[in-house]
């Protein structure tokens, strides 16, 4: 599933209900999977992350992993940030 996860267009939280877990649970078992070097990230089509129109940036927050369009609006980051510490 963490593999699945890693796919470019993948929705973590519909992959984390079709097993019955909790999105940052998956999130939790990617950030492991990242950090003992067992999965890598597919590419995006030879382009650079956060290149390509549309790209997706990954912020890592309190354990958690937040994925946003490049183009997102920086105060939407802002709030969207913000949200996320204070749950």
């Amino acid at each position: 599933m963490v593999a699945r996860s890693l796919e470019p267009g993948a929705n973590v939280s519909a992959l984390a209900r079709e097993i019955g877990i909790s999105p940052s649970q998956l999130f939790g078992w990617r950030s492991e999977a990242a950090a003992k070097g067992r999965v890598k990230r597919a590419s995006r089509s030879g382009t650079a992350a956060g290149t390509a129109a549309g790209a997706a940036i990954e912020l890592f927050v309190d354990g958690l992993l937040i994925r946003v369009g490049g183009d997102i609006d920086e105060d939407h980051l802002r709030r969207v940030l913000r949200a996320i510490r204070s749950a």
